[in-house]
């Protein structure tokens, strides 16, 4: 599919009355197609991230085949799934029912739960976030981390998460608190000046002590509808840097060092290699998994009901100030407590 780039006046039926701006345009209507114009505040989003955001309630298996079929448009023209929004494009989407479901109300939020806050100026946050909660609210999920930090900080005109992590993924997460800091952040991953590194505990026992692994990813919906990732040389260039920590019998820990940001793209390239991260309920040893959520792998570890990977160091460049970051999560008390029982002797 091409790339929609060009941009040009309305047409039929998309009168500059139709044509919604802003970061919280009306509703997708169900009985005709609506257009909007992208803002700032979506700029570099993709277009599945972006319609399944603005679309709750909409399965996501739907979202991806109308726009495979063509039903949704960018400035007149098809594109993928992948595209990547820009300032003043014109998305045209089709029809859409919604589920009927009321907001969440702040106060209903638990915002006393929202996870330590790390780092945070005017126009930066890090925060730790526990495995267990997702990012964000949507498919089945009231409320998320970014939905506990706004009611936590109901003043703060403007809140966006920079990245995400998967939600059985603990550690450090960053948010914008200025369209500046955001939209500097974004251009700094999109050009990898972003480093991020994770403690991964992994099945089997790693060789090599450091590692370059090159694997392409592609990305697939399965018969469920369920987003998956897979290795396929015809897709996106993938690299990550897995170093040896530390042995502990028959599991390995590693310290993987993002040069690309695929989706999934740690899991799928350890499990790939063979060897599946503890607890990935996607892509891991789905027989040993429960043997370690049910505390029957030995009398001396711990059950642990999570998937072993942890956002631990992020180094960056201050979006605004120009400032070197460099902040670190401990690891999460769950995971440091299974290395400990790992480490036991029998």
């Amino acid at each position: 599919m091409g790339t929609a780039r060009k941009t040009g006046k309305a047409g039929v039926g998309e009168s500059a009355g139709m044509l919604q701006a802003g970061p919280e345009p009306a509703a997708v209507a169900s009985d005709r197609a609506s257009y909007r114009v992208i803002g700032p505040e979506a700029e570099g989003q993709r277009l599945d991230n972006y319609l399944i955001r603005i679309a709750k309630g909409v399965p996501k298996s739907h979202v991806y085949r109308i726009v495979r079929a063509g039903e949704v448009r960018v400035n007149k023209g098809r594109v993928a799934v992948d595209y990547r929004l820009m300032a003043g494009d014109q998305v045209r989407i089709p029809p859409m029912r919604l589920a009927e479901r009321a907001p969440t109300p702040l106060a209903a939020i638990p915002a006393a739960a929202m996870p330590p806050i790390l780092f945070e100026d005017e126009h930066l946050m890090a925060v730790d976030k526990p495995a267990g909660l997702a990012a964000h609210g949507g498919s089945g999920i009231a409320f998320g981390l970014i939905e506990r930090v706004r009611a936590a900080r109901p003043h703060q005109p403007f809140l966006e998460l920079v990245h995400r992590l998967d939600r059985e993924t603990s550690g450090i997460l960053l948010l914008a608190k200025s369209r500046r800091a955001l939209l500097g952040l974004h251009e700094d991953l999109r050009e990898g000046l972003v480093g991020k590194r994770y403690s991964v505990l992994v099945h089997g026992d790693w060789v090599n002590d450091r590692q370059h692994v090159r694997l392409a990813l592609t990305k697939y919906v399965n018969r469920h509808g369920e987003r998956r990732v897979s290795v396929d040389v015809e897709g996106m260039e993938s690299h990550t840097v897995f170093s040896l920590i530390k042995r502990y019998g028959k599991f390995s820990l590693l310290e993987a060092d993002l040069k690309t940001g695929r989706t999934h793209q740690i899991r799928v390239h350890l499990s790939h290699l063979g060897f599946p991260i503890v607890g990935d309920d996607k892509y891991g040893d789905f027989e040993l998994n429960r043997q370690i959520a049910r505390g029957t792998l030995s009398s001396n570890v711990p059950r642990l009901a999570r998937m072993f990977l942890h956002a631990g160091a992020v180094d960056f460049k201050h979006p605004v100030t120009s400032r070197p970051m460099a902040l670190e999560a401990p690891l999460a008390a769950e995971c440091a407590e299974f290395l400990k029982g790992l480490s036991a002797p029998v």
